[in-house]
């Protein structure tokens, strides 16, 4: 696992999750996760931490996104899709 591959997760699961409200974005690995100009409301974001969950047990580790790290507003994981795939990569290199 490595976060271009993690990446490309997060772009499959954020489309399959924006799908439902036929919502089509300009995908970009430094585009916002949370804040105004982002794509997702805070519920299509739970929606893809959920879908980020099921995906890291098919690969086989746990993804925690309700962290404090994840949580802080300095440092959160959510920044941008480059950040969450970054922590992706992390939690998944910790438990192998």
């Amino acid at each position: 696992m490595n976060v271009d591959s993690a990446t490309e997760i997060i772009e499959v699961l954020m489309r399959e999750v924006l799908a439902e409200d036929q919502v089509e974005i300009e995908f970009d690995k430094n585009m916002p996760l949370i804040g105004g100009a982002s794509a997702l409301d805070s519920m299509k974001l739970v929606e893809l931490c959920l879908a980020l969950e099921d995906k890291a047990n098919d690969i086989g580790f746990d993804f925690d996104w309700t962290s404090e790290a994840a949580m802080s507003k300095s440092r959160s994981m959510f920044r941008s899709v480059s950040t969450l795939a970054e922590e992706f990569v992390q939690q998944y290199d910790a438990q192998q």
